[in-house]
């Protein structure tokens, strides 16, 4: 942006603010358009609107033919809390996660137009937070992006570039008992407590460690048994959530610890996905998922990024923030992005 530094920050803090007022919790996230299409249309931008569902539309920006796609999600994590400035940092919902990921991409389109750049476009997509609806929804604006040379998506990265990120998969354990009354335990067949135990052997069953995605690991997300404090539970189910690596045996190794009464439901598989390196730019592994591998078949060859700037650490707590030093450092690396794809 020609602008003075400090002039730059008012800029930037001005629209972060204005942004993260708007509640977009998953499923409303419709309530922040006014402030969006306001923005874009300072930048001159041609809009197209892909309405997903009910209250939830994705907005594509166009800066003539674009061969540069920035991203990020409109949606945010509940709660919603109203955003502050404490000294120079921003705190409130979405300040890294990821309005500001959309004001630091929207600066450097803003610096590329000023310098005379051509060639860009933004994407703004719902549900990236629950069920991924609008980058599914969005590989259906193909035709305004034919000439893609990559897709950057905003993501607090620390002002790095990913890897690439973890497979994920959704595990249900479950296993069956015989109900019997509390005072007579013996008569039935408590579900719980070969449930637990096969738990426990996963746990101490360790997991591999790749050397671009970083560690494999699961959580227990989910721990449910038995209808009534006085009777002995017929049922007992555990939902796991797990971040695999290339060649994980994880699900191999969930059905062969698992007891007789035990059966295992894989609810969600999707696989690893490794992201190419960018010269002069430095990598580290991610510890999140991202639309990042929906939306990169919008691009001929599949060449993405995922950076921007923030940390995952205070994603999705109550003390979401994004320093304005950060958010400005956020706005030179996509400029910077931008311009090693464009060819300059």
């Amino acid at each position: 942006m020609n602008a003075a530094p400090a002039d730059l920050r008012r800029w930037l803090t001005a629209r972060l603010m204005a942004l993260c007022a708007a509640e977009t919790t998953s499923g409303r996230e419709d309530v922040g358009l006014p402030v969006l299409r306001e923005l874009l249309r300072e930048l001159g931008a041609t809009l197209v609107e892909q309405a997903v569902a009910d209250g939830r539309t994705n907005l594509l920006a166009l800066w003539g033919r674009p061969r540069v796609l920035f991203s990020t999600h409109l949606d945010t994590v509940p709660p919603y809390f109203l955003p502050r400035i404490e000294g120079e940092a921003l705190i409130g919902r979405g300040a890294c996660d990821a309005k500001g990921q959309i004001v630091a991409q929207l600066a450097a389109v803003k610096t590329l137009l000023d310098e005379g750049r051509e060639g860009l476009a933004w994407l703004g997509v719902v549900g990236e937070e629950t069920d991924s609806a609008g980058a599914s929804a969005a590989l259906g604006l193909a035709d305004h992006l034919q000439e893609l040379k990559v897709l950057i998506n905003g993501e607090p990265t620390e002002l790095k570039l990913a890897t690439g990120q973890r497979g994920v998969q959704h595990l249900r354990l479950a296993c069956e008992g015989r109900a019997a009354h509390s005072g007579s335990p013996g008569l039935g067949h408590n579900a719980t407590w070969p449930l637990l135990d096969w738990l426990q052997r996963l746990r101490e069953q360790p997991r591999p460690v790749d050397g671009l995605l970083g560690p494999e690991l699961w959580n227990l997300g989910l721990l449910q048994a038995g209808e009534a404090l006085n009777s002995v539970p017929a049922k007992a189910e555990a939902h796991l959530m797990a971040r695999t690596v290339p060649g994980s045996t994880l699900l191999e190794e969930v059905r062969r610890l698992a007891p007789p009464e035990g059966s295992v439901d894989l609810r969600l598989d999707e696989p690893a996905d490794l992201y190419p390196p960018v010269p002069g730019f430095d990598l580290s592994p991610m510890p999140f998922g991202s639309d990042a591998p929906t939306l990169r078949a919008l691009v001929r060859d599949r060449t993405v990024v995922l950076a921007g700037p923030g940390s995952i650490t205070v994603a999705h707590t109550l003390d979401e923030r994004l320093t304005l030093t950060d958010l400005e450092a956020g706005v030179d690396l996509n400029r910077r992005l931008a311009l090693h794809f464009l060819g300059d």
